[in-house]
């Protein structure tokens, strides 16, 4: 009887152990198993909910991946953290990458998918009246900073509109994070601000939205993904799998309604209101603000170098095939 009981433990003991090796084949994705990357991000904004919803849904764990996205304001200020090795992945216009490579830096950064196809920011007015862009001619508005995308996409658009930035005071002399409470404290007529911020300060009596400079600016790779061309070619197994991630979220937006997407998102904003993350998602939606896949087009690239070379930022036109690598993404 004793042996019929132990060959019938073994034998447990055996499919047990079977159960347990089928069960555990496959990506081992506990955190201990998981690739640590930094990821500095240039502002935190529904702006970049695909982003969100990747993190949020697992999607960077699926691909082998543990993605601590950092805060890091100032588009320069993510070049510089990536360029140092304090960050794998920037994120920010990709303007910065054009900036590197026109310096003269060898290992520099690498555009290799794209995120956002429009300026983010919403012209704020102090009145609530019809909106017509030469109404900012002679006016004050808070533009952003020197040589970054808001800025430089707003100055694109208003010559682009025949108006000419000795016309009005065009202010970038307001770092990025300070532009909402100069604004609040009485600067300026108009200021150019991204969501939430933007529909707070509408909330809170100080201002109105009548624009999106993204519908009036058209279409560029304004926020992107780059990393280090040393890093690139050294783990294109984790740039292929963020990629894929980053493609997810994005899928995964244009397949849920505002408030589905707005419902995986919620704990990235606790100091928005689930209807108001749902209107803002709404606002980026109606204003085409992403891309469908995260493949970064020569046109819209070359696109860029037009609104900074407009700005007389544009050292000389970098090589499209040497600062975007499209090697992971759908066409």
């Amino acid at each position: 009887m004793k042996k019929i009981i132990g060959s019938l433990i073994c034998l447990l003991l055996i499919v047990l152990i079977t159960i347990g090796i089928f069960m555990g084949k496959g990506k081992d994705n506990t955190d201990d198993n998981l690739t640590k990357i930094t990821v500095a991000e240039v502002a935190h904004s529904i702006f970049y909910t695909p982003m969100y919803v990747a993190d949020s849904l697992g999607y960077f764990k699926d691909e082998g991946i543990d993605a601590d996205i950092i805060l890091t304001s100032g588009a320069d200020a993510v070049a510089a953290s990536v360029m140092s090795g304090d960050a794998e992945i920037g994120f920010c216009g990709s303007e910065q990458s054009i900036y590197i490579y026109n310096g003269g830096e060898k290992d520099y950064l690498v555009n290799f998918a794209g995120l956002t196809k429009r300026d983010g920011s919403f012209i704020i007015d102090r009145t609530d009246k019809e909106f017509d862009i030469k109404d900012l001619k002679g006016s004050h508005i808070i533009a952003g900073r020197e040589g970054g995308m808001p800025a430089m996409t707003l100055a694109y658009t208003l010559n682009e509109n025949g108006i000419e930035l000795d016309e009005l005071n065009f202010d970038t002399s307001i770092a990025f994070a300070s532009m909402s409470g100069a604004f609040i404290g009485g600067t300026g007529d108009y200021v150019a601000l991204f969501e939430p911020t933007a529909l707070q300060l509408e909330k809170q009596g100080f201002g109105y939205v009548v624009a999106s400079l993204g519908e009036l600016g058209g279409e560029v790779p304004y926020t992107t993904y780059m990393t280090k061309k040393s890093y690139l070619n050294d783990n294109k197994d984790i740039i292929e799998g963020f990629t894929k991630a980053i493609q997810k979220g994005i899928d995964y937006v244009f397949t849920h309604t505002d408030k589905e997407v707005a419902e995986v998102i919620t704990t990235y904003f606790p100091d928005t209101s689930m209807n108001d993350l749902t209107e803002v998602i709404k606002r980026y939606r109606d204003a085409d603000s992403w891309y469908t896949t995260t493949y970064i087009t020569e046109e819209g690239f070359n696109r860029v170098q037009d609104i900074m070379d407009n700005s007389g930022k544009l050292e000389k036109k970098a090589p499209y095939d040497k600062l975007v690598n499209n090697e992971h993404n759908k066409k």
